[in-house]
């Protein structure tokens, strides 16, 4: 599926993080991506499963193909997710010619780990969210860019438009001339704003030594007041989470250290800790599907929500004590396998058919190439039952100008939007909170309108047969594509 091949020596390994989309199975388990900032193979944040477009209307789409302007009309708004361990988020669309394939599970990630990793306006898409819909009410901002008229649907539109000009370079309009005056004091005032942090991540995510030893550190990151620190069950008797000073610990912060402590004497083995907060999810995070390429979507307002991270360990007496994190790398076009043995003797192992050595008290950066949207699947193994396996897809660029996927996408079958009642004065909006300006509604994440999904009908075919004095209607829906 894909082939392991050197790289130069100038890809620095601190640039990379925990792969997007990634799965661990076997002997140790380890979670998901997180954010850039606190180094490679961490982990973490929330998980989520897409919804529909909830908010939604018209906005038109401007291009050029062969010398010709084509023109065509798409639904632009907010989607719903459902955070797999509790709570509710509203995204945009950041990767406008990708289909969104409804009830496909997403992870959140820091900017590097999607296409906003080479995107110099990033921080202007997040100007964007936190000055506008729904972080901001649709009355104040309708105060605030001096337009009336707005409603729900139609300051979503217009934010979705300014959004797509700076994710996709898309020529995008709404149709509402009221939404389109918003669209213009958006996209003309954004200004750049600083990258958010990740909701919580463990950092790195796996970590290796010997009984009797503190396993570690391993740095908590987060955005919560505090995170709850705890063992996963099946862990040897004695194994804990402890401080730099040795002591139990059971809650932890942003920036602290923590180690795995697992007692002199044990048996060669391996164990998980987990992290565990209640917090909304920071405006501007990235969602990545992994499971499947599927649109890229960027974090528009959070209810309050579970997140979690764990990081696992590994120790033995003697011999090898190998440790893996498989890092990122949007910048280099695919993966880079960190490999560790904190154990006297080397470890070897196979990757995709090619053989790697790791020398006691050695860590080897392995890359690993893939193409753009490219599934993978591999498994890493060691001494005293070690085994992980990785998979996911590559998600690290917006699709191309050109034609979308095929309109048979799973997940893309055509249902007509039903626009939401919402009072022109915007009294509804701004339910949502989790942005970091004053004008937002509070509260947790507000109703969100209309329940039915966002594609378009691309076509309906009616064919009139009449048979004697009476006449049959055929009715055929072709498959449609999301936004």
């Amino acid at each position: 599926m894909f082939s392991v091949r050197g790289r130069g020596t100038a890809r620095r390994l601190a640039a990379a993080t925990l792969v997007s989309g990634l799965v661990a199975a076997g002997a140790m388990g380890i979670a998901g991506p997180a954010a850039a900032e606190e180094g490679p193979g961490d982990n973490g944040g929330a998980s989520a499963v897409l919804g529909q477009l909830k908010v939604s209307a018209q906005v038109k789409i401007t291009e050029k193909a062969d010398g010709e302007e084509h023109v065509r009309e798409e639904s632009g708004g907010l989607f719903e997710m459902k955070v797999e361990n509790g709570g509710t988020l509203q995204t945009y669309c950041i990767d406008f010619r990708t289909n969104a394939l409804d009830g496909k599970k997403y992870k959140e990630v820091g900017w590097d780990q999607s296409s906003l990793h080479d995107n110099p306006d990033a921080g202007k898409i997040l100007w964007i969210l936190e000055n506008s819909y729904p972080n901001v009410s649709v009355a104040a901002l309708g105060d605030k860019a001096g337009v009336k008229g707005l409603t729900k649907e139609t300051a979503a539109a217009a934010t979705q438009a300014a959004i797509w000009r700076y994710s996709d370079k898309v020529d995008a309009t709404p149709v509402d001339e009221n939404a389109q005056r918003l669209t213009e004091y958006l996209f003309g005032s954004a200004t750049k704003v600083a990258e958010p942090k990740a909701s919580l991540s463990l950092s790195p995510s796996s970590v290796a030594g010997r009984a009797g030893d503190r396993l570690g550190p391993v740095k908590v990151s987060t955005n919560a007041a505090e995170t709850t620190l705890s063992v996963v069950p099946g862990a040897p008797a004695g194994t804990g989470v402890v401080g730099k000073d040795g002591k139990a610990v059971t809650k932890a912060k942003d920036g602290d250290e923590v180690f795995v402590d697992v007692p002199k004497g044990t048996e060669d083995g391996t164990a998980e800790i987990k992290a565990e907060a209640t917090t909304k999810v920071p405006l501007g995070r990235a969602f990545v599907s992994v499971e499947e390429k599927s649109q890229t979507m960027i974090l528009a307002g959070s209810s309050s929500s579970t997140v979690t991270a764990e990081a696992a360990a590994a120790w033995a007496k003697k011999g090898a004590v190998p440790a893996v994190t498989v890092a990122k790398d949007c910048a280099g076009g695919g993966l880079e396998v960190v490999a560790s043995n904190e154990g006297d003797e080397d470890w070897t192992f196979e990757l995709k058919g090619t053989s790697h050595t790791v020398a006691g008290g050695e860590t080897k950066t392995i890359p690993v190439e893939l193409a753009e949207d490219e599934a993978y699947r591999f498994t890493i193994t060691g001494p005293n039952d070690f085994e992980q396996t990785f998979e996911g897809v590559l998600d690290c660029e917006t699709a191309p100008p050109g034609p979308k996927s095929p309109e048979t996408t799973p997940g893309t079958g055509p249902t007509t939007p039903a626009p939401s009642p919402s009072a022109a004065d915007g009294t509804t909006g701004g339910d949502t909170a989790g942005g970091s300006t004053g004008t937002t509604g509070g509260g947790d994440l507000a109703e969100t309108g209309s329940s039915n999904a966002t594609p378009m009908i691309a076509g309906i075919a009616a064919v009139l047969v009449v048979v004697g004095g009476g006449a049959v209607f055929f009715l055929r829906k072709k498959k449609t594509t999301d936004h």
